[in-house]
């Protein structure tokens, strides 16, 4: 495909060079942050509150008419000055001898008469043109400035020797405009430029070319012409200036832009170029008057490579089409390009042609165009973009007879493929196809040439690229953006596919496996497409995620969430979701086996810490503590009877009646047994709820046996509940034998937990010790009790 282009990059050579002269700046000051831009803002005279550290200053388009040495010289590193369409008059240059590193000084489009010289040594850019000087502004200091590039002048007469101060200086590009230029018929003035390779000379645009002036040029390579005005009476003028432009073997390139003549110039100055060392012709803006009538035209030797028509307007109506496109077709040149114009056809050539490149852009061609044209054969390139093409098999049948075509472009068009059972004949050579912005469908790819490289299908009505795509094998580059794709295509019958562009479809869930079926995949542009961030387009990112980063175009800032609302813009890269609420099993898998492990730990700590036991503990005392509620009132009338509760097995009941209750007796201390105050009838949990409630204490006689038995493990329970439930402290642990840690039934935790964080009175076996043990005992009881039985107060 490069090779293709390479002819349409030789013709635009001179047009390129001119606008990079002219129409530029220096490449750094267009991005510079120390640019200002002061353009069209009505001044009269330069700000004087400019930043000293300007770099690049644009003061076009005011009403500025003095320039003094005040107003830049503070500016020292000052590069760029634009000063294009203000109102000066005169100019002294030394003004500009502060600014040392100034390259670009654009004075143009003023009304300058006269300006004082002087050498601006760092000067590459200086265009004086568009003024109002009657001769030349060439100074012999001009000489000193060697870096000059590019130098814009203006007159109204020229001396041969006018630029002889600067014949030295290697100066790529010169602007010389003589809108202003005059001499008297007959008189005839000359100049001679040395030393440069690209003129370009602007006349007046509403006069008729008149000038009859000699300029010779050495090394001419590009000649550029602007505001040609022709007739057929002056247009042997033109031919005489020409001719000594046109000497010399280095000048290759002309163009001419804004030309007005009649059918019968243009076809004499094709004549007179034809046998010339030009190898480009450029005409834009081309206006053809009066008459076209049929010309005699002689395709002798030529060296003309290349000729670009393009923006023609046609203000003869009544005209022979013949005539007109003979010329043109019948030319023995290898690249024709006749673009926006009213053209509605073009004729095939009588004989075998020398055209490699057609380029017809922009014209009003149908799809007879080119039909049964067998002289073509040579033809490497067509172009026939933004035309009236309608029909896509007769575009293939158009190059059938092309055996040499190799890139094929009718991008712009209306073309359509119905699908019906057509066999399309393409020219088999064809690699480079552009059916881009058509109103093509689905049917497309049965319409095809076999051997295509690249394929460009953008901007068209393709929902979806079939998969088992025939003939395509070859394809290797596929555009089919801003489409209506709904999935990204497999490659299994695209299988050289090394570069796929889908931006801009409908592209919501595309398939991890494209990656996997499109291993020569070395760039994809799949960006701005309506991605839905759900759990299906996780394994696409990741796919992503495992490409290099080269691959990817456009990755991540063109692919992005659409949906759900949530996710709405945000980065593909930056959406997680958690594989478990992607993965049905797996979150079924996971809920069983946690559901499982809860229940197996739930059971386990049940028989550990014997939680049915305590449950029907709790469910006892809560009936209990119920029915208490629900006696009469009277009843109730009652509060604590005993001064302490005793706990105890009946394995050591001989301490306890032996030596612990006569103590506490002794010292009117009320003590509740339950072999004596329990209540008959009741049960025995009732029973031991109620004593531990009347009690002011609970005393619990600990030992291996206690640990034994489960009616004190019942007792101590209900004791610890009364000790939260009434916000007290009242219970007393004496430890009558030592209780080994691992000797405590794991369900009994309650009772490792308060001989772990309570204080317990261990019995001594000394007797010399059990006074002070029973010194702590009446110590826990120093308090007076207030008993009330038979509703009548008893002082204890």
């Amino acid at each position: 495909m490069t090779k293709d282009k390479e002819p349409m990059v030789r013709s635009f050579y001179f047009v390129c060079l001119i606008t990079l002269i002219v129409g530029t700046t220096i490449q750094f000051s267009a991005g510079s942050k120390f640019a200002v831009n002061k353009s069209n803002k009505g001044l009269t005279h330069v700000p004087k509150d400019l930043p000293p550290q300007t770099i690049d200053l644009d003061l076009s388009q005011n009403y500025i008419s003095k320039l003094h040495l005040s107003d830049i010289s503070f500016l020292s590193g000052l590069r760029v000055l634009r000063l294009s369409h203000n109102r000066l008059r005169y100019l002294n240059i030394s003004i500009f001898k502060f600014n040392q590193d100034l390259e670009y000084l654009d004075l143009s489009h003023n009304q300058l008469q006269k300006i004082s010289c002087h050498a601006i040594t760092s000067l590459k850019h200086l265009d004086l043109s568009f003024n109002d000087f009657s001769a030349l502004p060439i100074c012999e200091e001009f000489g000193n400035m060697t870096q000059l590039n590019f130098l814009g002048l203006s007159a109204k007469h020229l001396q041969p020797l006018d630029l002889l101060p600067i014949a030295h200086l290697h100066i790529s590009g010169i602007l010389l405009e003589l809108e202003g230029y005059y001499v008297k018929e007959h008189e005839t003035e000359s100049l001679q430029i040395l030393n440069t390779k690209t003129l370009h000379l602007v006349f007046h645009p509403n006069n008729f070319f008149s000038v009859q002036t000699n300029i010779s040029v050495s090394n001419l390579g590009c000649l550029q012409l602007s505001n040609v005005k022709l007739r057929d009476g002056n247009c042997h003028i033109l031919i005489t200036f020409l001719s000594e432009l046109t000497r010399g073997p280095n000048l290759l390139n002309i163009t001419l832009n804004n030309v007005e003549t009649t059918w019968k110039c243009l076809v004499r100055v094709l004549q007179f170029l034809w046998p010339k060392p030009v190898e480009f012709l450029n005409i834009y803006n081309l206006t053809v008057v009066e008459n076209i009538g049929k010309e005699d035209f002689t395709y002798s030797e030529t060296s003309l490579k290349g000729l670009k028509v393009e923006h023609v307007t046609n203000r003869v109506f009544l005209f022979s089409q013949t005539v007109l496109y003979t010329v043109l077709a019948e030319m023995n040149i290898m690249m024709l390009t006749i673009s926006d114009t009213p053209f509605i056809h073009m004729l095939c050539p009588q004989a075998t042609s020398t055209f490699k490149f057609l380029n017809f852009t922009q014209n009003v061609f149908t799809d007879s165009i080119f039909q049964e044209c067998s002289t073509l054969v040579r033809l490497e390139t067509l172009i026939l973009q933004k035309n009236k093409l309608k029909d896509l098999f007769k575009v293939g049948l158009m190059t059938k007879d092309m055996p040499s075509l190799k890139m094929l472009d009718v991008s712009g068009n209306s073309l359509e493929y119905d699908g019906r059972d057509r066999n399309c004949t393409w020219a088999e050579s064809i690699g480079v196809l552009n059916l881009s912005s058509n109103i093509l469908t689905d049917a497309v790819f049965r319409c095809l040439p076999p051997r295509l490289k690249v394929l460009d299908l953008h901007s068209n009505r393709i929902t979806s690229i079939p998969e088992n795509v025939l003939g395509l094998e070859a394809l290797q580059e596929l555009n089919v953006a801003s489409n209506s794709l709904a999935h990204l295509p497999e490659c299994d019958s695209l299988s050289s596919l090394s570069v796929l562009v889908t931006d801009y479809n409908s592209i919501s869930n595309p398939s991890a496996h494209f990656f996997q079926s499109c291993q020569k995949i070395r760039s994809i542009s799949a960006g701005n497409n309506p991605f839905q961030c759900t759990c299906e387009l996780r394994e696409f990112i990741q796919s992503i995620g495992q490409v290099s980063s080269e691959v990817v175009e456009g990755w991540p800032d063109s692919y992005k969430c659409d949906y759900p609302d949530s996710h709405k813009g945000t980065l593909l890269k930056d959406f997680h979701v958690s594989p478990l609420s992607c993965n049905i099993v797996l979150l079924i898998v996971t809920i069983g086996v946690t559901g499982l492990v809860l229940a197996v730990t739930v059971t386990a700590l049940c028989i550990y810490f014997d939680l049915p036991w305590y449950l029907r503990m709790v469910c006892q005392w809560t009936q209990t503590r119920h029915r208490a509620r629900n006696i009469p009132l009277h009843e109730l009338q009652r509060t604590l009877q005993f001064h302490a509760f005793i706990s105890y097995s009946e394995h050591d009941s001989a301490w306890v009646k032996n030596e612990l209750v006569p103590c506490l007796e002794k010292e009117d201390i009320r003590i509740c047994l339950h072999e004596r105050n329990f209540v008959p009838g009741k049960s025995i949990v009732e029973n031991i709820i109620n004593c531990i409630e009347k009690s002011y204490k609970s005393i619990f006689v600990l030992s291996p046996n206690f640990v034994q038995s489960e009616w004190c493990h019942y007792e101590l329970y209900f004791a610890h509940h009364n000790l939260f439930h009434e916000g007290s402290d009242n219970l007393i642990l004496i430890l009558l034998d030592p209780i080994p840690q691992n000797s405590i039934p794991s369900k009994y935790h309650k009772l490792k937990a308060l001989m772990a964080q309570r204080t317990y009175l261990e019995w001594p076996k000394e007797r010399s010790k059990h006074g002070l043990f029973w010194a702590n005992i009446r110590a826990a009881f120093n308090v007076k009790l207030t008993l009330i039985t038979e509703n009548k107060d008893v002082k204890t």
